[in-house]
C-alpha cells in the first residue's frame, strides 16, 4: 500500500521538477531577448561602445579647433546592396553643424529591407557625437536597381576638448553596418509604386 501511495508523489516531485527547469528556460530566454534593447538603450545613454547620441537641435557654441571625422560603411550577409559614404571625411569644427549623405542601391532583383548600425571609434568619442537627422533612425527599403542618397547631420560636441579622457582626440570614424531587416515584404504596385503588405492574422 505504501509503495502505490509513493509512486504518485514520485510523479508530484518529477512534474514539480520538470515545471520548474521549464519555468527556468523560458524566463532566460525573455531575459535574453530583453537584455538586447535594453543594453541598446544603455549605450544611448552614456555613449558606451560608441553609441552615438541622438539630439533635436544644432549646437550653439563653435570651438575654432577642427575634428577629421572618417567615414566607415559595410553591408552584414543577407542584403544584396552597394553602401558607401559620399565623402570619405570631413574636418569640421568643434560644435558645427554639418550634413554628410550616404548612398545605397539594392543590386537585388526583389525589394529588400535593412536596418543601419552604428557606432564611433574611438569609443570614447561617442558620447560626444551628437545627430541632429540620420537615416539609422528609421527602417529603408529599396526597390530592385533602386539608388537612395541618404544623409546624416551632426556635430561633435564642444565637451569633447574639456573631459580628460577624450581630449587629446583628433579624428573620429563614424561607422555603419546596414543589416537585413525582416517584416512584411513590399511588392511593386500596378502604379510603380511600393506598397506594403499587411501580416495575415
Amino acid at each position: 500500500m505504501s509503495e502505490m501511495q509513493s509512486t504518485p508523489r514520485k510523479q508530484r516531485n518529477n512534474g514539480a521538477v520538470v515545471f520548474m527547469c521549464l519555468a527556468f528556460v523560458v524566463g532566460m530566454g525573455a531575459a535574453s531577448y530583453a537584455a538586447v534593447p535594453l543594453y541598446r538603450m544603455f549605450c544611448q545613454l552614456t555613449g558606451y561602445n560608441g553609441t552615438t547620441q541622438r539630439v533635436e537641435q544644432a549646437s550653439s557654441v563653435i570651438l575654432d579647433r577642427k575634428m577629421r571625422v572618417t567615414f566607415d560603411a559595410n553591408i552584414a550577409p543577407g542584403l544584396d546592396w552597394e553602401f558607401k559614404p559620399v565623402q570619405r571625411e570631413v574636418n569640421p569644427r568643434i560644435g558645427e553643424t554639418v550634413q554628410v549623405n550616404f548612398t545605397a542601391v539594392n543590386k537585388s532583383n526583389e525589394p529588400q529591407r535593412g536596418q543601419a548600425v552604428f557606432n564611433v571609434t574611438p569609443g570614447e568619442a561617442g558620447v560626444y557625437f551628437n545627430k541632429v537627422q540620420c537615416f539609422c533612425f528609421n527602417e529603408t527599403v529599396l526597390r530592385p536597381g533602386e539608388k537612395l542618397e541618404m544623409p546624416v547631420v551632426f556635430y561633435i560636441d564642444p565637451d569633447i576638448t574639456k573631459a580628460v579622457e577624450s581630449k587629446d582626440i583628433h579624428t573620429v570614424t563614424l561607422s555603419y553596418t546596414f543589416y537585413p531587416k525582416e517584416g512584411p515584404k513590399p511588392v511593386a504596385s500596378n502604379e510603380g509604386e511600393t506598397v506594403k503588405l499587411e501580416k495575415k492574422l
